[in-house]
């Protein structure tokens, strides 16, 4: 399978994986969200004649094997959930079928970035259902008493900012937290830096670019400095309580965590922790639209009353609905505005972010590629490599789990 995965740009759909039949339609979701779903199924207003509908919960453990397995099977459901960075795969092996022009309009009213992550070869695959990305939780106090309203939002200040932050978090505490087993904070640095990350039409590595060597520099200079700890996401036993007694005062998360904070951490900490953009080297920083999307599954019998369901699983009321249900950030732009979120201080944060997101490579392979990258820079910043050789060696391993990409793009160019 892994092969044809490589051949999106240039080989057709491959054939349908199977129509499943019966009844009713059904959708496979995960998480909270596949168990909110039957209650939000409940107040939709479908249509006359529409099939019944089933929902079949899955944990986001399973899901991929699982929808794997569908597709080799031919029992792949009518709708699914697909995670944003599983598009590619689902698209290249045929298994998702693109979305009409009839549905063009629940695009409209989304966020860039994440529309991008979900077209590949000039077709849009899948709809956002809700949406989400990683920026900086810091603490408000601390930043305010070393003379910042906020984190700055260019490096050269927002490392000075760390500096006069550590001093004050006192002896054995740090400026932030980047665990150095999370490939997040270093993606989110190099994607603030331009940093392409792949050439070629994703065939090879653009690691050794002067943008991502600018980012490799910048996030090694943050153990170097002592502004960061030198530790694995295992070796710090309570994030909660490590941020509210100083330990760190800033790290990178996603707004599952505002929930988090405001559950975990007493009253008298509730004010004194806040949400920002990420840093740049000039200004605003980027990062990697995250989320989860809709789509109809290629080969079905209800292909009609598949995009039906969608289509009003993605009207305002329901997306509406749907935050209220789960927390979840919804996908549609209006919908902010009509939660409160674009006015609320924690979350509006996450819109400005967006704005500035980045799509990743759009490359069946790339999971593996970052979980590469990220044992390089690792092994970097405990003393192992110069930055030009972690470099060399991040596209070494990434040319290394693209070769079968090569392969079949150069077999799709003779033919």
């Amino acid at each position: 399978m892994t092969g044809a995965l490589a051949a999106l740009p240039l080989l057709p759909m491959l054939g349908a994986c199977g129509a499943r039949r019966g009844d009713a339609l059904t959708i496979w979701a995960m998480g909270n969200e596949g168990a909110n779903l039957p209650a939000l199924l409940k107040g939709l207003a479908l249509p006359a004649g529409m099939p019944p509908i089933e929902v079949q919960p899955l944990p986001w453990t399973a899901a991929h094997e699982k929808l794997l397995t569908g597709f080799a099977g031919g029992s792949l459901p009518a709708i699914g959930q697909v995670g944003n960075s599983w598009i590619a795969e689902m698209a290249a092996i045929g298994a998702i079928a693109p979305v009409p022009a009839s549905a063009g309009a629940l695009l409209a009213d989304q966020f860039a970035a994440v529309i991008d992550t979900n077209r590949i070869a000039g077709r849009t695959w899948a709809v956002p259902w809700y949406v989400d990305t990683r920026l900086q939780f810091y603490r408000k106090d601390l930043f305010a008493r070393a003379g910042f309203g906020a984190p700055p939002s260019d490096w050269a200040g927002w490392k000075a900012s760390l500096h006069k932050v550590k001093a004050i978090a006192g002896d054995g505490n740090f400026a932030l937290l980047y665990p150095v087993n999370e490939y997040e904070q270093l993606t989110t640095l190099a994607l603030s830096a331009g940093a392409r990350m792949l050439r070629d039409e994703g065939s090879r590595g653009a690691f050794s670019d002067p943008e991502f060597k600018a980012a490799l520099a910048f996030y090694k200079s943050l153990f170097d400095e002592r502004l960061a700890p030198l530790a694995s996401s295992a070796q710090i036993s309570n994030v909660w309580n490590e941020f509210a007694r100083g330990y760190f005062s800033l790290f990178l998360s996603g707004p599952w965590t505002i929930g988090d904070l405001k559950g975990r951490l007493p009253a008298d900490m509730q004010a004194r922790w806040g949400t920002a953009p990420n840093p740049g080297p000039n200004g605003t920083g980027s990062a990697a639209p995250g989320g989860s999307s809709l789509v109809v599954f290629a080969g079905g019998d209800n292909i009609a009353a598949a995009w039906e369901v969608l289509t009003r699983l993605l009207a305002p009321a329901a997306q509406l609905a749907f935050h209220e249900l789960t927390g979840s950030l919804p996908a549609r732009r209006s919908v902010w505005h009509e939660a409160g979120l674009a006015s609320d201080p924690l979350v509006a944060p996450f819109a400005a972010q967006l704005d500035h997101a980045t799509a990743l490579p759009k490359v069946p392979e790339w999971e593996r590629i970052v979980t590469e990258m990220q044992v390089v820079a690792e092994r970097m910043v405990r003393g192992q490599y110069s930055v030009d050789a972690a470099a060399r060696e991040i596209d070494r391993r990434a040319d290394r789990l693209l070769e079968k990409r090569r392969w079949m793009l150069d077999k799709g160019k003779a033919l």
